[in-house]
């Protein structure tokens, strides 16, 4: 691990890191999060659907969504061309949660970590704005990068 800031030039400004010289290299990165809700809430959830339709098929959507606009979000992220990117979401009833996971894949020089915790972060707010109406105390928590391939850094997971 590095323990520069490359965000950052020598005298402390915020900078986008220049990328010109690195190779292109196929990345890919996967995320997860989760909605926490209250038992009742999720209860309801599951026995009669949402007000507002398909959870799953909202909240993937929203995901996909997101990811193709991280660098419209996340001031000095690059815009890349994203090849792939999957969001799915999973209902875990022992723990009365949803679980958002993305992957996000690119031909790129720099790393599509940002694009797959974005649809993430989506797919959770997506959530919360479906279920709001049953559950104020929603939690979104746990938003992290499960792994990564590609670039000079080479691969990471979390273990």
């Amino acid at each position: 691990m590095s323990d520069v800031l490359t965000h950052f030039d020598s005298e402390g400004h915020a900078r986008m890191v220049d990328v010109a010289a690195k190779a292109e290299s196929v990345r890919e990165a996967t995320a997860r999060g989760f909605v926490q809700l209250s038992p009742a809430a999720f209860a309801r959830v599951s026995e009669q659907g949402s007000p507002k339709g398909d959870l799953h098929a909202v909240a993937e959507l929203a995901g996909v969504m997101a990811a193709k606009r991280t660098a419209d979000l996340i001031p000095l992220c690059h815009s890349i061309s994203l090849t792939s990117v999957r969001v799915q979401v999973v209902s875990q009833p022992s723990s009365h949660r949803f679980e958002v996971t993305a992957v996000a894949r690119a031909k790129a020089a720099t790393g599509v970590e940002m694009a797959a915790l974005t649809a993430v972060s989506v797919g959770c707010l997506a959530l919360f704005d479906m279920l709001k109406a049953l559950d104020r105390s929603m939690v979104i928590e746990g938003i992290e990068v499960l792994r990564k391939s590609g670039g000079v850094r080479g691969d990471y997971g979390k273990p």
